[in-house]
């Protein structure tokens, strides 16, 4: 089950939660360097990633509140331990990580296990879990779920060993795509022909069984750890909490409890759509639809509006007709005011094509050189040609990568002309879900695969979703999960936070910051309600739709949460 095993020591200037980095060095702007910039070392790599995923999930900005007002940053002193984990029936392994504080709490036998957010390297929860369970003294167990910044790159013929370092194909690699002959560059999420996310709660328990096993070899005189005598409680992100909840299925009484935030899950029940349903079709109408509620177009928008209208998709004689057709196409399909301003910052960032791209391959379980709709990536120069990846973008990959390019030196590489404006392979991609030939029923019966079922009888578990989320809206997520689940009387509580949407990191940019608040410390906030509940010092939380009031500039203070008391 588990193979390239690695254990590491981090104490003092290199510890577990921000590898020596504290507070001031993960606000620094510029990521922490490598000596030598085609050959990192695994220590440097590691506390680079660590910079990376903390400033990718957290607001940590002056004035935001990261570890004055919630979360922490605490040096905690212990040891990782890590390791291929193999699925029955996976042909790419994912990654899982345990980390073991010094001061592990034995009366209290913990773990925290969470998954990465995205798809995110096996760092991806840090801020997160790591920033909860480590100073209480619990172990965190981790999992990149089959996703991760393990790239290969298909020039070189090289990819990630366990380390982090680049290495040949003759190596164990964390990745290794069928074929590994071609161009550009593969990574596991899109072509692990895996289709991870149908697995995800598999996972989830797997880095837990991984973190019992350490706990036996590592602390003998407290052993054995099992799951009838260890408190196990699950946690994840976005990506992450549809992957906690799916976890949540498991029939077996291993889990202790579940929280769950911003999930990324589909349930069965009125309003729920799939992510890869709604990010095709945002990706489409969004950019045209936005200047109807008054945001600034786009730069291009124009002309693909008028594209689309001739193609038949937005009707209209004239712009702001067919802006306002578009708005109204999203308005009937389900999307609020409030998750189409949020969602302006993936029209911004290209997230709606990166994740329809990605999410394409993954669900047809296509290879890298076998895009539907023709699409592959690589390095890129200044005019968006493709060119080899260099030695040290490629040894930086698994550190600064997010999961899913385009980021860390790769792009997406379009077949068509820039003239086409994107639109062709966008209304392809679109048609990989309202269409009916044979890659739309293949990417079709992938997406059927990750559908979330109900968790455990009396498992207790806690949903906690910003109502202006942009990214994964609530309306089509969290929202009709809750309610499959309760109407089938499970024990699971809801908390609707106004004012919040998907990107905390987002915040320290001043517009963000001024009108969202973070929700990080609900996360943190519920995890400490679950913990007490277990402890029998008090009940779940109730349902609640929490009245944040937003900062408006202003340093962010306890009056602005709004935390359900």
């Amino acid at each position: 089950m588990f193979s390239q095993q690695r254990a590491s020591d981090h104490r003092g200037t290199d510890d577990l939660l921000t590898a020596g980095l504290g507070l001031a060095g993960l606000r620094a702007m510029v990521p922490p360097a490598f000596a030598d910039a085609e050959h990192p070392t695994p220590a440097e790599l590691r506390r680079r990633a660590l910079w990376s995923n903390w400033r990718g999930i957290a607001d940590l900005a002056p004035g935001g509140g990261y570890a004055e007002l919630y979360g922490s940053v605490a040096s905690v002193a212990g040891r990782e331990f890590s390791a291929f984990a193999q699925l029955p029936g996976a042909s790419q392994p994912h990654r899982v990580l345990l980390q073991l504080p010094d001061a592990f709490d034995a009366g209290k036998r913990c773990i925290v296990v969470t998954a990465s957010s995205g798809s995110r390297g096996i760092y991806g929860a840090i801020a997160v879990a790591g920033a909860w369970g480590l100073p209480k003294g619990c172990a965190v167990a981790y999992t990149d779920k089959g996703a991760g910044t393990d790239y290969f790159d298909l020039d070189a013929g090289q990819g990630i060993a366990a380390d982090g370092t680049v290495a040949a194909t003759d190596a164990a690699l964390a990745f290794k795509p069928s074929p590994v002959a071609g161009s550009g560059v593969a990574y596991k999420h899109a072509h692990s022909q895996d289709n991870p996310e149908a697995d995800w709660g598999r996972h989830v328990k797997q880095a837990a069984q991984f973190a019992l096993a350490t706990l036996n070899e590592q602390l003998p005189q407290q052993a054995p750890f099992t799951f009838a005598n260890t408190r196990v409680i699950a946690v994840g992100i976005s990506n992450g909490g549809g992957a906690v909840l799916r976890a949540a299925e498991d029939g077996d009484d291993w889990l202790d409890a579940v929280v769950a935030a911003e999930p990324n899950v589909l349930a069965e029940g009125h309003g729920a759509r799939t992510l890869y349903d709604y990010t095709t079709e945002a990706a489409l109408l969004m950019p045209c639809a936005l200047p109807a509620l008054g945001i600034p177009a786009m730069p291009g928008s124009e002309a693909k509006c008028a594209v689309l209208a001739g193609k038949g998709v937005l009707s209209g004689n004239d712009l702001k007709a067919r802006q306002q057709d578009a708005l109204d196409k999203l308005h009937a399909a389900g999307w609020t005011d409030a998750a189409l301003r949020a969602g302006s910052i993936s029209v911004a960032f290209d997230l709606w094509r990166a994740i329809g791209v990605g999410y394409a391959s993954a669900y047809g379980r296509y290879s890298h050189d076998a895009h539907p709709c023709g699409y592959r990536y690589s390095a890129m120069n200044p005019d968006f040609s493709t060119r080899a990846a260099t030695t040290a973008e490629r040894a930086a990959w698994i550190a600064d990568g997010s999961g899913i390019p385009p980021g860390a030196g790769v792009g997406i590489a379009d077949p068509q002309p820039s003239t086409d404006l994107g639109l062709t392979g966008l209304q392809c991609l679109r048609a990989l879900w309202t269409g009916d030939g044979a890659d739309a029923q293949r990417v079709r019966k992938g997406i059927e695969e990750t559908r979330a079922g109900l968790p455990r009888k009396g498992l207790s578990v806690v949903v906690i979703h910003g109502t202006d989320d942009g990214l994964v809206p609530q309306a089509f997520s969290s929202a009709p999960y809750v309610a499959m689940a309760q109407a089938a009387g499970r024990d699971v509580r809801y908390w609707q936070v106004r004012n919040a949407q998907h990107f905390d990191a987002f915040l320290g940019f001043p517009q963000y910051g001024a009108v969202y608040l973070p929700l990080l410390p609900y996360v943190y906030a519920a995890l400490d309600r679950v913990d007490a509940h277990l402890d029998g010092k008090s009940a779940l939380p109730a349902d609640a739709v929490i009245a944040t009031v937003p900062r408006a500039g202003k340093p962010l203070a306890t009056d602005n949460l709004a935390m359900p008391r």
